[in-house]
């Protein structure tokens, strides 16, 4: 490929931004060059300023597990895309289902964690967990704000993979469609 002739314009544009550039530091340090005996002194070079020492992180123990991310409505992590969708949009097959309805927070908290607990077990993928919308419209429902964080319990939480709002024809904004974990096969 030929090139054209540059034209003294450009050279000169050049020149002027060449000058304003500074040349890049090197990342490794070279080699030191091998000493050659010298009857001067060598010229001192000026000191630099040490920079401080980067400040790592302190490492976790490599006893502690490694602590799952927090569930909220629609959040989808381990999931495919595909998969979320339709978990999302309420085209899983609904495997099981609570009326939580009536209970009272200690009743509706013990009877989610046997149902889940069961569900998980049977191999059952999605479940629908009823809480209802509350009482009135200006006050939400004490277990429609209670059962998301009862799912983020550790002892729901390792059943639960995810969990959001149910769509109109199953309860809406007072249902949840729980996305469970797959019961993993023990190794031999």
């Amino acid at each position: 490929m030929a090139r054209r002739p540059i034209s003294e314009e450009e050279r000169a544009l050049w020149q002027s931004i060449a000058k304003t550039a500074t040349p890049l530091k090197r990342r490794r340090k070279s080699e030191p060059k091998p000493a050659v005996a010298t009857t001067e002194k060598p010229t001192p070079k000026p000191k630099a300023k040490a920079k401080p020492a980067p400040q790592s992180l302190p490492l976790p123990p490599a006893t502690a597990p490694a602590k799952p991310h927090e569930l909220s409505h629609g959040l989808s992590v381990g999931i495919d895309k595909r998969q979320a969708e339709r978990f999302r949009g309420g085209r899983l097959p609904i495997e099981g289902r609570i009326d939580l309805h009536g209970r009272t927070q200690q009743q509706a908290h013990d009877d989610l964690r046997a149902f889940l607990a069961d569900a998980h077990a049977d191999g059952k993928r999605c479940v629908l967990v009823i809480t209802g919308k509350g009482m009135t419209a200006s006050k939400s429902g004490v277990l429609k704000e209670n059962v998301p964080r009862w799912l983020n319990e550790p002892g729901l939480r390792r059943h639960v993979l995810a969990f959001d709002y149910a769509e109109r024809q199953h309860g809406g904004e007072g249902a949840l469609y729980v996305l469970l974990k797959r019961e993993r096969e023990k190794r031999r």
